[in-house]
């Protein structure tokens, strides 16, 4: 069976695991998800639009398409994120975001000193020096003993889309301390504030689940738990 998305784009019904899959062909792939983001915008079903692409990747890890960010958690589609865990200068205390009030998700949470996004045709290294500087106004040349720390797979319900989406995420984090007399300040309005915290109010509000979920899963990585 085939349909047409937004008259353009061809869909193909098949069996797949025993189940009916709409299928794109991967020839246009990119136009095709471009034209399903817009009619799951145009529905109220698709999440915050960021005029921002992702790249959609194989099950090898091979690109094959991109497609707004908006749209990943509404379709389950796997992303890549950079976390980068802040230290003091001597290792004691923890470098930490809030994240703003008009954040769509999480707003008000508590955060690593940065996280974000792997955009479309950006590496995990190069988004690492990207989103430090828009969110904390530092530059990787300023931090000491900077190191990849671990990669996490996360994977849980999320409310985009009506309640119906799901945030499948790899996590590329990375550790480094801010020398002492560097503070982070936030450049993109997407942060109310930054605190430095020893460890053990760090773990306190980890119990507490003051962080997002995301953070919470790196920084328990971290702390090696």
């Amino acid at each position: 069976m085939l349909a047409r998305l937004d008259g353009r784009c061809p869909l193909a019904l098949q069996q797949r695991a025993g189940a009916s899959a709409w299928v794109l062909p991967l020839q246009g792939a990119t136009q095709a998800l471009a034209a399903l983001a817009q009619a799951l915008r145009s529905a109220g079903c698709c999440g915050p639009w960021r005029d921002e692409q992702i790249t959609v990747r194989g099950n090898a890890g091979q690109a094959l398409a991109t497609v707004e960010r908006g749209a990943v958690r509404v379709l389950g589609m796997a992303t890549e994120a950079v976390h980068l865990v802040g230290t003091s200068a001597d290792g004691a205390r923890l470098w930490l975001q809030q994240r703003a009030q008009t954040k769509p998700t999480h707003p008000g949470r508590w955060d690593t000193l940065m996280g974000g996004m792997v955009g479309a045709g950006e590496s995990p290294d190069q988004a690492l020096e990207r989103e430090t500087w828009e969110e904390a106004g530092l530059q990787l040349a300023q931090l000491q003993q900077l190191r990849m720390g671990g990669v996490v797979d996360f994977a849980h319900p999320c409310g985009e889309g009506g309640g119906a989406g799901y945030l499948i995420e790899r996590i590329t984090w990375y550790a480094a301390a801010v020398p002492e007399g560097v503070a982070p300040h936030n450049r993109d309005g997407e942060v109310q504030g930054f605190a430095c915290l020893v460890h053990d109010q760090v773990q306190d509000w980890l119990a507490h689940e003051r962080f997002t979920p995301e953070a919470a899963r790196v920084l328990v990585d971290f702390y090696g738990w």
